[in-house]
Formats: structure tokens, C-alpha cells, sequence
């Protein structure tokens, strides 16, 4: 049995996501406050996600567009939905914070491969899909290392990688990559299921 991802892990996970969700409390309510004035009541985004072995589970993060619809009922492009507050929130990450009831939950880690979209699971080859043998993260070896600047095929080599180098140094210096990208906001305003070309499978 490895100790660290199963034990140590998993403790330091939900301490930390514990005594995050507490100090920064004041800040998410008044987000939430905020973000359910200028979306109608629904301050929250839900969305099924792949996490660990492929089981679903529902992400949480805070809602940073409006639902407005074209005339045929299509939502309308990114740029025209995302608010002003929400735009704020991607700057920071802090549509991220709610993901911390996911870490506590057990869906989610601090650290580890981004959980994407349930119909992406059957486009995977055998070496991709490996990076659903740990637990999914908030950050990631891919996400401090390009995001959505990279290709598919690269996020999904760094997974790969991060499930093979799984330790307490290599999430401590994510942590720490990740703090640095948003103190600079850089690669922390993308999202994964928007921003991103969708995901179609690699090519032999």
C-alpha cells in the first residue's frame, strides 16, 4: 500500500480544505452574495465530472456566466455571458474555492489531473486514461505547466506523469507553482470545458 496518496494524502487534503473553506469564508459569501444578484438567484455551477477509476461525481465552482440564449435557444458565446464579477472571479481562480467542499467530500484532492467531462472517458487511449488511477485536483502537474496553452495530448503526458511521480515534493511544488500563477495571473483565467477546443481523441 503506498502511504502518502492513501493516507498522508487524504489528511492533509481535508485539513487543508477544512481550514481554508474557515479564513476565506467572508470572501466566498460576499462572492456569493454578489454573483446571485447578477445570476438570477444561482451563484453556484454543477457539472459531472470523471474522477478517480472513472466514477462520476458533481464539481462545484462559483457560476461566472449568465444563461442568456440566443432565439434558436443556444447559449450565446462565452463573451457575451461571462459577468463582470465573474470575469473578476477567473482572473483570481476564485470560482475555484467552492471545489474545496469536493476536496472534503473525498471527489477531489488539492492536487492532482483536472477531472474532465463524463464523454470524454471512451475517447482515451489505454496510456490517457491512466490518469484516473489517482484522485482528481483544483491544481495540477498540467495545469502549472501551460493549461490551456498546451495541447490535449500534452495535459494529458503531464497526468500521465504526476500519476507516476505521485510524492509530498511534487504536490508541495505545485502548490507553489499554482500560488505564483495567480499572484501573477498567468494561465488561471481558462477554463477547461469553455475556453478549451473539445476533446475529439488522439490520433494513432
Amino acid at each position: 500500500m503506498k502511504l502518502y496518496p492513501i493516507v498522508i494524502k487524504r489528511f492533509f487534503d481535508f485539513l487543508a480544505a477544512f481550514v481554508g473553506l474557515i479564513i476565506i469564508s467572508p470572501l466566498l459569501l460576499t462572492l456569493i452574495i454578489i454573483l446571485s444578484i447578477s445570476n438570477n438567484g444561482k451563484p453556484f455551477f454543477y457539472q459531472l465530472r470523471a474522477g478517480k477509476d472513472g466514477r462520476l461525481f458533481t464539481i462545484i465552482k462559483l457560476k461566472t456566466m449568465n444563461d442568456k440564449k440566443d432565439k434558436a435557444g443556444n447559449f450565446l458565446p462565452v463573451m457575451y455571458r461571462i459577468t463582470k464579477v465573474g470575469n473578476f472571479c477567473r482572473k483570481f481562480s476564485l470560482d475555484e474555492i467552492p471545489q474545496l467542499l469536493n476536496v472534503l467530500k473525498g471527489d477531489m484532492s488539492l492536487v492532482g489531473p483536472r477531472p474532465l467531462l463524463p464523454n470524454y472517458l471512451k475517447l482515451y487511449n489505454k496510456e490517457q486514461n491512466r490518469r484516473h488511477e489517482v484522485t482528481p485536483g483544483i491544481t495540477g502537474w498540467a495545469q502549472v505547466n501551460g493549461r490551456n496553452a498546451i495541447s490535449w495530448e500534452q495535459k494529458f503526458e503531464y497526468d500521465v506523469y504526476y500519476v507516476d511521480h505521485q510524492s509530498f515534493s511534487l504536490d508541495l511544488k505545485i502548490i507553489f507553482m499554482t500560488i505564483e500563477k495567480v499572484i501573477n495571473r498567468k494561465d488561471v483565467n481558462n477554463s477547461e470545458n469553455n475556453d478549451m477546443p473539445v476533446f475529439t481523441g488522439t490520433k494513432e
